[in-house]
């Protein structure tokens, strides 16, 4: 007699008798997860800005590719100032 056991047998010692029909099923592979692309990170600070004191009021909008919202509202200060805006409003900074 022989000793040497297929793996198989092996589990069916171990676990117990198993059906023939449940051992193959046929289940549908999953489908594959669409891929979402990582949103570049972007920041829109929105100014108020004026040319001369108390005059008209402008919406001035910037958007900038950084996380931080110190370096995001520096780079739409300096962009204003260089369209000659004197006076100058931070009114929102949000993450797009």
């Amino acid at each position: 007699m022989s000793n040497v056991l297929t793996e198989e047998q092996m589990r069916d010692a171990l676990f117990g008798g198993t059906p023939p029909g449940s051992l193959k099923t046929n289940q549908a592979p999953p489908a594959p997860k669409a891929l979402e692309r990582p949103r570049p990170s972007k920041l829109r600070v929105t100014l108020h800005v004026t040319k001369i004191f108390e005059g008209d009021v402008e919406v001035f909008v910037h958007e900038s590719n950084t996380l931080s919202r110190l370096v995001a509202e520096l780079e739409a200060k300096e962009g204003a100032r260089k369209k000659k805006y004197k006076y100058i409003d931070v009114v929102s900074v949000q993450q797009i």
